[in-house]
């Protein structure tokens, strides 16, 4: 095995992969011959994520992580480093969408929630913002939502999740720049899924521009802007 081959072929890793949103952004990247990192909880999904990109000419390869245990991914970033590297792109898409009506929420699920949607986003950038990813002009990019511009009573944990992963991604877009990191985030203002506009094959778009212009921090994805 060449050591050197395998550390010079970039690679993206998604966190949060699945049939939606993560595996069409981690396709796009992979059809740019972009080495394919995929975490989720779920083993047997991530086996049969794994068999299907290799059917489509992708180099994939999953790691099982779940965003409301952080040592878990810890783990998962730590073996991805020792065979690949520092990656070249991390995309953080988990979010818990599921509705919830106001009142129902104790402070216990607040918090569970805050720490899939949020805090192990921050614990993911942890993991690869260091002086080697910023030599190598790393991006990162989180997957926003509407919600954090037009919040929900009846999605309030994640109108609050998506509010303060959009400040997280604007205030390290300024802190990391230096460094030569790109933070960025897609605020996807619609429910994802379908062949129209929402598509995420078309969604997934967006975020290989973001990766290839570096320029603003967030990308509205709504449709009044098609």
């Amino acid at each position: 095995m060449n050591i050197n081959r395998i550390m010079e072929k970039k690679t993206i890793v998604v966190v949060g992969a699945g049939q939606g949103l993560g595996n069409h952004v981690a396709k796009r990247f992979g059809k740019e011959g972009f080495r394919v990192v995929l975490m989720a909880r779920n083993s047997e999904a991530l086996k049969e994520y794994e068999q299907e990109f290799t059917a489509e000419g992708i180099e994939a390869n999953a790691f099982v992580a779940d965003a409301e245990r952080p040592e878990t991914l810890t783990e998962a970033f730590a073996q991805m480093k020792q065979q690949f590297g520092t990656p070249d792109v991390l995309v953080y898409n988990v979010g818990i969408t599921a509705p919830d009506g106001p009142g129902r929420m104790d402070n216990s699920e607040l918090l569970r929630r805050y720490q899939v949607d949020v805090a192990s986003a921050y614990h993911c950038i942890g993991q690869v913002a260091n002086e080697e990813f910023g030599q190598k002009k790393g991006t990162i990019i989180l997957t926003g939502g509407g919600l954090a511009l037009f919040p929900s009573a009846a999605y309030l944990p994640l109108s609050l999740d998506k509010a303060a992963l959009r400040a997280m991604a604007h205030a390290l877009h300024e802190e990391l720049k230096a460094q030569g990191i790109f933070v960025g985030t897609v605020t996807v203002c619609g429910a994802i899924g379908g062949d129209g506009f929402f598509a995420p094959s078309r969604i997934a778009e967006s975020y290989w521009k973001m990766y290839n212009e570096r320029g603003e921090c967030e990308t509205v994805y709504a449709e009044t802007n098609s």
